[in-house]
């Protein structure tokens, strides 16, 4: 496929180890500009190689990559690694699973999102302010007592955060988040599901969130593709996959769905709405997108 103004990235790639079947056959996978795109499989099925493909932190000397990954009209694969060194965290960025192994515990916070800063930092820009910027993004005070603390002093959705702000510093056309709230606390979880769809909104970037939560995919993707086995099995509005999957896989992703009896979901609602202060117009799955 050649990249036309709607597409961001156009992914036609497959991945091969020595000896082994492809961990990717030939995955077709295209984001559009703004949009947030889940890439949902089972553990396994290329999830993350196809994350780490996309930003060329694959191993060149273990992986064979064939194919193309076309972002913003040049071929990632064609590149030379210097070059995508100064793409990565500037027009591409990751946000990883376990917050506090992705920190260095060594240095202070604020040691870390300059480094994040000053890795593409423009000649002239004020480091404090984008540092300052960011932090206010993802809801983190800015005050030199926090950007003081190490990482074993924050809490795990603190973690998160912070590594949030040091991937949206210089506003990426493209987000990857892997599992980025695979180890957070249900709460901590939909509050970080919040801070994504705020930021796609704000900086207007694209979002890959990669995950095996069928429930958190529903609430904040626009599309979602299947992948099995390596290859990418279905992919379409979230909507039509959760209410009109196409493909045997998908149709036993959704049959796995926990199912709650209309009574106790009712019930539940309510209460929450009293809690919230707010009134439920209608009741829904809560594995529905919404």
């Amino acid at each position: 496929m050649i990249e036309t103004p709607q597409t961001l990235l156009s992914a036609r790639v497959t991945v091969r180890y020595p000896g082994k079947a492809p961990v990717l056959n030939n995955v077709a996978l295209d984001i559009a500009p703004g949009e947030i795109l889940g890439l949902v499989g089972q553990s396994g099925s290329g999830k993350s190689t196809l994350a780490m493909a996309i930003l060329g932190l694959l191993s060149r000397k273990r992986a064979t990559v064939e194919g193309s990954i076309v972002f913003q009209g040049t071929d990632l694969l064609a590149m030379r690694e210097r070059d995508l060194r100064g793409m990565r965290g500037r027009s591409l960025s990751l946000v990883l699973q376990s917050p506090l192994s992705s920190l260095n515990p060594a240095l202070r916070i604020r040691t870390q999102l300059r480094e994040a800063w000053r890795a593409h930092a423009v000649a002239g820009t004020d480091c404090d302010s984008a540092i300052k910027s960011a932090m206010t993004s993802v809801s983190l005070p800015a005050d030199p007592d926090f950007l003081r603390k190490y990482s074993a002093q924050l809490s795990v959705g603190q973690a998160q955060r912070v590594l949030i702000a040091m991937a949206v510093m210089h506003r990426p056309a493209l987000l990857v988040a892997d599992e980025a709230t695979s180890a957070l606390d249900v709460i901590t979880q939909s509050e970080i599901l919040e801070l994504f769809v705020q930021l796609n909104r704000e900086i207007g970037m694209s979002i890959l969130y990669i995950s095996h939560d069928l429930p958190s995919v529903a609430g904040i993707c626009q599309r979602i593709a299947i992948l099995n086995e390596g290859q990418i099995v279905e992919c379409g509005p979230t909507a039509q996959i959760f209410t009109e999957p196409s493909h045997a896989y998908t149709r036993r992703l959704m049959a796995s769905l926990p199912r709650v009896p209309a009574r106790i979901e009712d019930s539940l609602a309510k209460a929450y709405a009293a809690a919230a202060g707010v009134s439920i117009a209608r009741s829904t799955s809560p594995c529905l997108p919404r």
